[in-house]
C-alpha cells in the first residue's frame, strides 16, 4: 500500500513535463524563402528642358513703324503680320518704275513694227528731191565750164558750182541710207538692247516689291508674343528688335543616360518624368546616336505633355526614373528578419523541425548572410540558405539558437 501512491507521483509528473515544454515553445511568423537570380533597382537620370525657339524679330531696313498688329501674350500662327512700316515713298518709286517701262515696251513696239509708210515715202520723196537739184547742179557746171573756157567768167564763180555739186551729192547718199535703213527695218541688235531694259525695269519692279513685302513683318514659326520692344511712330533702325516671339511648341526634354539603359528604351515608349516634384507624361521621341566622350551617354529625347507647357522652362532640370535588371543570386527577406551580425554580415534564423518533441515543434538556427540590396522594407541577401527554408519573418531578437518555436501564419 506504501509503494502504490509513490507510482501514482511518477505517473503525474511524467504528464506535466509536455505541458510546461509547450508553455516554453515561441511561436513565431514564418516565410519560405524561394532563390532568385536578378533584382530591378530603380535609377534616376536627370536633364533639362530643351531650349525652345526664341526670336528678337526685326526688319530688314530702316523706316517708320506705323503699326503694330499684336499684343504681347497673343498666340499667332507661322506667317502672321505683326507689324508694318510706312511704304509710301517705296509706292511712289513704283509707280515710276512702272511708267518707265511703259515707256520702254512703247519704244520697242515701235522698234519691233518698223517704220511707217508714211516716213518711208517721205524719204523716197526727199531722195527724188536731191536727184533732181543735183542734175541741175550739174547742167549748171557744164555750162559754167563752157563759160570759163571761153573767158566770160572766173575761177571763183567755177569752183562754187563745182563744190556745190559736191555737197548736194553728199546730202543724196545720206538721203539714200536713211531711205534704206527704213526700207530694212530695225536692227536686231537695237531690239535686243530695248527688250534688256525692258527686263532691267522688271527687275526693278520685283525688288521693290520684295522691300515692300518685307516691310510688313511676318512670324517665321507659331508662337506666343513676348514683348514688344517699341511702339508705333518709332523710327527703327534694320535689324532692330520689334517683336519677341516664343515658340508656342510641345517642350522637349534632353537627359542624358548610359547605353545599358538606352537598351531598355524604344520610340514611342511612355516615361514619367518629373519637373521638381511634379509628375508628368512624357514620350521617347528619338534617341541620338553619338555618344559623349566624357560621360559616355547618349542623349534622349522625350517629348513631354501639353499640360507641361505652362511649368517648363528653358534649361529647367528634370528627372526620370528607370527600372534596371541587375543579375545576381539570392533571396528577398524582410528587414524585420535580420539582426546586425559580426564581421559586417548579417544573421537570420531558419526553422528545423525538433527531434525531441511530437508536438510539431521547431527550433531555430542561425544563418549568416551577406546583404546584397535593399529596397525599401525588403532586403536580398545570399549565403547559406537553402530553397524553400522556413525563416523567422520577424522578431529575431527575442530568439537564440536551439530555442523551440513553432510557426504561424502572419
Amino acid at each position: 500500500m506504501i509503494g502504490i501512491p509513490r507510482i501514482k507521483e511518477r505517473i503525474a509528473s511524467s504528464a506535466e513535463v509536455p505541458s510546461e515544454q509547450a508553455e516554453r515553445v515561441l511561436p513565431v511568423e514564418t516565410l519560405t524563402v524561394t532563390p532568385v537570380s536578378s533584382y530591378l533597382v530603380s535609377r534616376t537620370y536627370t536633364g533639362e528642358i530643351a531650349s525652345l525657339r526664341a526670336s528678337e524679330l526685326g526688319f530688314e531696313r530702316s523706316g517708320q513703324l506705323v503699326e503694330v498688329l499684336v499684343v504681347e501674350g497673343e498666340v499667332v500662327d507661322t506667317g502672321a503680320p505683326l507689324a508694318r512700316l510706312d511704304i509710301r515713298n517705296l509706292k511712289t518709286q513704283r509707280q515710276q518704275l512702272l511708267a518707265e517701262k511703259a515707256r520702254a515696251n512703247a519704244q520697242l513696239m515701235e522698234l519691233q513694227t518698223g517704220a511707217r509708210s508714211e516716213d518711208i515715202a517721205a524719204a523716197a520723196a526727199a531722195v527724188r528731191d536731191l536727184e533732181e537739184q543735183l542734175r541741175l547742179q550739174q547742167v549748171q557746171r557744164t555750162r559754167r565750164d563752157s563759160l570759163y573756157t571761153q573767158g566770160a567768167i572766173s575761177r571763183e564763180e567755177l569752183d562754187e558750182f563745182s563744190f556745190g555739186e559736191g555737197a548736194l551729192q553728199a546730202r543724196l547718199d545720206q538721203s539714200r541710207s536713211q531711205l534704206e535703213e527704213l526700207q530694212n527695218g530695225t536692227r536686231p541688235e537695237q531690239i535686243m538692247a530695248q527688250q534688256a531694259l525692258v527686263q532691267q525695269l522688271d527687275a526693278s519692279i520685283a525688288d521693290l516689291d520684295v522691300t515692300i513685302s518685307k516691310s510688313t513683318l511676318q512670324a517665321p514659326f507659331a508662337g506666343v508674343i513676348s514683348a514688344k520692344q517699341v511702339d508705333e511712330g518709332t523710327v527703327v533702325g534694320a535689324g532692330q528688335s520689334v517683336i519677341r516671339l516664343l515658340e508656342n511648341a510641345i517642350p522637349e526634354a534632353r537627359i542624358g543616360m548610359p547605353v545599358s539603359a538606352i537598351d531598355q528604351l524604344n520610340i514611342g515608349d511612355e516615361k514619367t518624368v518629373y519637373l521638381g516634384e511634379r509628375p508628368y507624361s512624357a514620350t521617347v521621341s528619338s534617341i541620338l546616336p553619338e555618344v559623349d566622350a566624357q560621360t559616355r551617354t547618349q542623349t534622349v529625347v522625350l517629348a513631354l505633355e501639353s499640360a507641361a507647357a505652362s511649368q517648363a522652362n528653358t534649361g529647367q532640370t528634370v528627372r526620370v526614373n528607370l527600372q534596371a535588371s541587375i543579375p545576381t543570386d539570392g533571396m528577398w527577406l524582410p528587414t524585420e528578419a535580420l539582426t546586425q551580425g559580426i564581421r559586417g554580415l548579417w544573421t537570420c534564423y531558419v526553422l528545423v523541425p525538433d527531434e525531441n518533441s511530437d508536438g510539431g515543434y521547431y527550433t531555430v538556427q542561425s544563418q549568416s548572410v551577406e546583404v546584397v540590396y535593399q529596397d525599401s522594407d525588403r532586403i536580398l541577401v545570399r549565403g547559406t540558405l537553402q530553397p524553400n527554408d522556413m525563416v523567422v519573418a520577424s522578431g529575431p531578437h527575442r530568439l537564440v539558437p536551439g530555442q523551440l518555436v513553432t510557426p504561424v501564419q502572419p
